[in-house]
C-alpha cells in the first residue's frame, strides 16, 4: 500500500493536502482496499458548511457504504465530478481522486487534526 509522505491523513481513512486555505480530501489507498470496487459517490453541495468531524460525503461500494467526514471546520468549494461515472479511478488512483475540497475556516487546524504519513501506517497497523 501507498501512503505519500506530502499528505496528511485523517482516523476516519481520508487523505488530505492544504493548498494555501483550501483544504483538497480523498479516500486513502488502505480505504478504497478495504472497501473494494467504488460503484457511487453522494458528493456534498458546493457552498456547505461543515463543522470539523461532520459526515460530508459517501462513498459506495459493491461492500459497503462509507461516510466521508470533514477534519476541519470549512466551506466545500469544489467537488470533482469527474469521478461522477469514473469512481474507479478512486481504486486504481487514490491519490490523484481528489473527492471535494474545502476553504478552511482555521488553517492551523488541519495539523492538530490529522496525521502524518508515519503516524497513519502506525493507526492501521493495529
Amino acid at each position: 500500500m501507498n501512503f505519500p509522505a506530502d499528505l496528511r491523513y485523517t482516523a476516519h481513512d481520508e487523505w488530505c493536502r492544504l493548498e494555501g486555505d483550501v483544504l483538497v480530501l480523498g479516500i486513502s489507498d488502505f480505504a478504497q482496499d478495504a472497501l473494494g470496487e467504488l460503484v457511487h459517490i453522494e458528493f456534498p453541495d458546493v457552498g456547505k458548511v461543515f463543522a470539523a468531524g461532520d459526515e460530508a460525503a459517501e462513498v459506495e461500494s459493491v461492500k459497503a457504504v462509507a461516510p466521508v467526514y470533514s477534519p476541519v471546520a470549512g466551506t466545500v468549494v469544489a467537488v470533482n465530478s469527474a469521478l461522477d461515472g469514473n469512481e474507479g479511478d478512486i481504486n486504481s488512483k487514490p491519490y490523484a481522486s481528489w473527492l471535494f475540497k474545502i476553504k478552511v475556516a482555521d488553517v492551523s487546524s488541519v495539523a492538530a487534526a490529522t496525521l502524518d504519513a508515519a503516524a497513519y501506517q502506525a493507526k492501521i497497523a493495529r
